[in-house]
């Protein structure tokens, strides 16, 4: 390595100078892509290999609004050789001096005499500061994505045995290389960013009431829905869940048995839509040895695992007509009989039913037990759709994803146009068809970080809602809480009827709860007035 203190004499002294600058630089990016260590240092070998002194770093400060204009501005952020008022002092209009031109028009900027320049501000290093002799100035611009983002400048004496190219040339390279170490910073931190948003949402969901149970998510209607399921917690009647397919009844039923006395006995759950109807018997009440061709042993059912917990019987309209009259007996009297057994077996089961049928409707078609809709329809709860909760869409995007990534051994992201779009959705499918959705991606993305652009070819295409007809003005209703004003039963039959269900998206049970009706005196009503 030459002596840095003597003064090169040869081509070949400068070569070794800038390649040890170079290869210093290098090391320093490999071991911390810290801006204001790696630019620092960078500044502080020009001064002492090359003798390009009081080198600076321009950066555009962020956008600020005066009046109705827009005001941009760089100031100095890195330098070596200025002093703390000099650096304070180094602050630039877009087209304002030397600087301000370089950031404005993206070209360099040479000035071979900063006397003899009358755009040369001195505004930083007064020129007393500066030796007698001749100064020159470089500057030259530091992009990212081909945008000025800010300046590399320095200060050159003209009687170096140097030429001025040779020092141009390098300061391009210098200037790239701190363009991509700023790019990289900004990489890193819109990623910490977004880290943190997500933390943020997760940490919400996780400290929500909600997250006791295993469920997501925040929203009104979700922590209403949840505020009912727990009041009937610790009682014993039946619980029916209604809603659309794939709102999350399972976890809805597993809240209620983790909120109730039986928390610490058996949770069953049984999806009768998957069960064949020549099992449903054995399957539910169990069966005794010899009972039918290949009954080797006797085999509980699931009532009976179930002793002293609770079951969960989802889709429990597709229960067959024969077994629904077992069903009631058992519910009602708290005995079941084995399928080829003659003994009563006692159990004490809390039953909770799901179905995203209108019972009433099948009990109306015949297809539905009356007796038996009426004991299971003790404490009907609405679950949301996920329509009704568009404020937990975030947090379970973030929760799917998660889960996703671990299980795929991806590391896959959404940006929040991405997550602006799934919020705009309106998931028919609910909860399950944004699960799978969200791990459809994770499976399928060509590169982890997904924007909205990304997205729109993984769902699904969205046919424009068909135009409505006109609804009628909503009657007036009396001050008086709870108390309507007095409707005709014709009025009842064109207005109110039909009203309620737009209002509620077609849910039966809810227009019926919104007008103070059950749910069978609201059917009665609809078929009455030719609605149904």
């Amino acid at each position: 390595m030459p002596d840095i203190a003597a003064a090169p004499d040869s081509p070949e002294d400068w070569h070794q100078r800038e390649l040890l600058l170079m290869h210093q630089i290098v090391r320093l990016v490999g071991r911390s892509l810290a801006p204001e260590l790696v630019l620092r240092e960078m500044l502080h070998l020009m001064s002492e290999l090359l003798g390009l002194n009081r080198g600076r770093i321009v950066l555009a400060d962020p956008v600020a609004a005066r009046a109705d204009a827009v005001v941009r501005t760089a100031s100095i952020v890195h330098a070596y050789g200025l002093t703390r008022e000099e650096v304070a002092r180094g602050r630039y209009a877009w087209g304002e001096g030397i600087t301000g031109r370089v950031l404005a028009s993206g070209l360099p900027a040479i000035v071979q005499d900063i006397d003899d320049e009358p755009l040369f501000l001195a505004r930083a290093v007064a020129r007393d500061q500066l030796p007698p002799e001749t100064v020159a100035f470089i500057a030259l611009p530091i992009e990212i994505n081909a945008v000025p983002v800010g300046v590399l400048a320095c200060h050159r004496l003209r009687s170096r045995q140097r030429r001025l190219n040779d020092d141009l040339a390098l300061l391009r390279v210098l200037a790239t290389l701190a363009g991509q170490v700023l790019q990289l910073e900004r990489l890193v931190a819109d990623e910490r960013a977004q880290l943190q948003a997500r933390n943020q949402v997760l940490a919400r969901a996780l400290n929500a009431k909600s997250a006791r149970y295993g469920l997501v998510g925040n929203s009104p209607a979700l922590l209403q829905a949840l505020a009912e399921l727990e009041r009937v917690a610790q009682a014993q009647a039946t619980v029916l869940l209604l809603g659309e397919s794939g709102t999350g009844k399972e976890l809805f039923a597993r809240a209620l048995h983790l909120a109730s006395p039986r928390r610490d006995a058996p949770f069953i759950k049984v999806n009768c839509s998957a069960i064949p109807e020549s099992l449903f018997e054995s399957e539910l009440f169990g069966h005794e040895k010899g009972a039918f061709t290949g009954a080797h042993a006797a085999r509980t059912g699931w009532f009976e695992q179930a002793h002293g917990g609770s079951i969960f019987l989802d889709e429990i309209g597709e229960l067959p007509l024969p077994l629904q009259a077992k069903l009631l007996r058992t519910l009602q009297e708290g005995t079941l009989v084995r399928l080829g057994g003659q003994r009563e077996i006692r159990v004490d089961v809390r039953l909770v039913a799901a179905t995203h049928r209108d019972l009433a409707r099948e009990v109306a078609a015949g297809r539905f037990r009356q007796d038996l809709f009426y004991r299971l329809n003790v404490i009907p709860i609405a679950l949301p759709s996920l329509r009704e909760r568009r404020e937990d869409v975030h947090a379970l995007a973030l929760h799917f994803v998660s889960r996703a990534n671990q299980a795929h051994e991806r590391n896959v992201s959404f940006t929040p146009e991405a997550l602006a779009r799934l919020e705009a959705h309106d998931w028919p499918g609910n909860i399950r068809e944004l699960g799978n959705l969200v791990e459809r991606v994770v499976l399928l993305a060509e590169h982890p970080r997904i924007t909205g652009e990304d997205l729109a070819r993984f769902m699904p295409d969205e046919a424009p809602p068909a135009e409505a007809a006109p609804l009628p003005a909503a009657p007036v209703l009396s001050v008086c809480a709870g108390v309507g004003a007095y409707a005709s039963a014709q009025a009842s039959r064109r207005l109110v009827l039909p009203l309620a269900l737009y209002r509620h998206q077609g849910n039966q049970t809810r227009a019926a709860q919104s007008l103070g009706l059950t749910l069978r005196q609201f059917g009665y009503r609809l078929r009455k007035a030719g609605l149904k």
